[in-house]
């Protein structure tokens, strides 16, 4: 799109105002207006997507660094959740970590205590992921469909140029630069919806990759930790627990 706004500007006024976005779209007709709104809806939500799927994983990043730095000073679960956000994911783990405890002593069958407990938190862990990676399968959509949308109105396009000169009898470059021009704007409108949906949902997807690393580790350490009754307990880092680390011993 910056494309043809610089290309435009470049021209002289009544050049941009006949070769333009709108009288290109006008030149494809109904089907070439049809199309360019399609790709415009898709590029809004492909980028509302991407901006709200940062706040909320952000939220998750930095709801680590607080338990991090305060759920592992608690004397217990209970108290070190009461700690936590409400809404905090790392406080749904152990919520249900919690209430797994407490189940596993009511069940008659004899189940491992750290099978179901491990099975339960895995449960809450994809409840999260599942969570944070909505929206994410239609900026995978946008990005494999946009190109192929922007090449329909292409095609039509060169379709309308060679009508034009089959009636003509001959290349008048004045009577197809209208429907070749709205064929190459369909396709640069095509790639600049494409392109950011796919390097914005590579990216989503490689921060949730890092988001489910980490309640992957904190199951685990809450696991550990109701496990060995409170004796297996992580120590918080001297930056997560807001203190300078330790300067080394001169020999």
């Amino acid at each position: 799109m910056s494309i043809l706004f610089l290309t435009a500007a470049g021209a002289a006024p009544e050049a941009a105002a006949q070769f333009g976005l709108i009288p290109a779209l006008k030149e494809g007709g109904p089907i070439s207006i049809a199309i360019f709104s399609v790709m415009v809806i898709m590029s809004v939500f492909s980028f509302y997507i991407m901006f709200t799927k940062l706040f909320e994983q952000q939220k998750v990043l930095n709801q680590y660094k607080q338990v991090r730095a305060q759920f592992w000073r608690a004397a217990s679960l209970e108290e070190g959740a009461a700690k936590l956000e409400k809404n905090s994911a790392y406080r749904q783990v152990v919520d249900d970590g919690i209430e797994a405890q407490k189940q596993h002593g009511l069940l008659t069958d004899s189940v491992e205590a750290h099978d179901w407990l491990h099975g339960a938190m895995a449960r809450s862990e994809d409840a999260i992921n599942s969570k944070l990676s909505t929206g994410l399968p239609f900026l995978a959509t946008v990005g494999a469909t946009a190109p192929f949308v922007g090449l329909l109105g292409t095609v039509i396009g060169i379709y309308s140029a060679l009508i034009k000169i089959g009636i003509a009898g001959q290349a008048d470059i004045g009577k197809i630069a209208g429907p070749v021009g709205e064929a190459l704007i369909m396709t640069a409108i095509g790639l600049f919806v494409a392109v950011p949906a796919v390097l914005a949902y590579n990216w989503l997807q490689a921060r949730n990759k890092t988001i489910a690393r980490s309640l992957s580790d904190f199951s685990n350490e809450v696991i550990g930790f109701m496990s060995s009754g409170g004796r297996l307990k992580p120590v918080p880092t001297a930056a997560a627990a807001g203190k300078p680390a330790p300067a080394a011993v001169k020999k």
